[in-house]
């Protein structure tokens, strides 16, 4: 049995046609399911709904801002904890190197240095090869190709600021 349009009607405190009146008490005669949802409903309606006591507002007001403390301290101390955890994992993860590195001056300082020489040289590598690079392309393009280049990066990045500039007038507030 279909109970779709009567269970709404039941359940939703709508006005209903004379029509639809007549369909939902010939289908409540006939269903019992329906017939005590309307009974629940009719139940449900009658009851005197109860009022707080004297104070519920400002009684519960007091418990949620009790509550927020609570709140607040519990996560500062943890934050606290998954801190100073954090860096005592760290510690007795990285103790073994660091007991190496602090136990012989002579050999830290040779990293260091080691790191400076292999940073110089590399920055030395970068620099000669780049130079090569700006040497060598020119002669790959024609100056024609260069200005479409040229013009096409200029035009996209004039696209870009433009976006950019659009979306940050969306974000702004309106004057009246």
């Amino acid at each position: 049995m279909k109970h779709q349009p009567f269970e709404e009607w039941l359940l939703n405190d709508k006005l209903i046609s004379p029509e639809q009146k007549r369909e939902l008490d010939s289908h409540l005669r006939t269903c019992a399911y329906c017939s005590a949802l309307a009974e629940t409903g009719m139940a449900l309606r009658s009851v005197k709904m109860a009022s707080p006591r004297e104070g519920f507002a400002s009684r519960f007001q007091v418990r949620l801002a009790e509550r927020k403390v609570l709140d607040r301290k519990r996560r500062f101390w943890g934050a606290i904890l998954f801190t100073f955890g954090g860096l005592a994992l760290l510690t007795w993860l990285v103790s073994p190197y660091l007991l190496t590195f602090f136990a012989s001056p002579a050999t830290w300082i040779s990293v260091l240095v080691e790191w400076g020489v292999y940073l110089i040289t590399t920055l030395r590598a970068l620099a000669q090869a780049s130079s090569v690079f700006v040497d060598v392309i020119p002669g790959f393009l024609s100056p024609f190709m260069w200005m479409i280049l040229l013009s096409a990066v200029a035009g996209i990045s004039l696209l870009w600021s433009v976006s950019i500039w659009r979306f940050a007038q969306r974000g702004m507030p309106r004057g009246v």
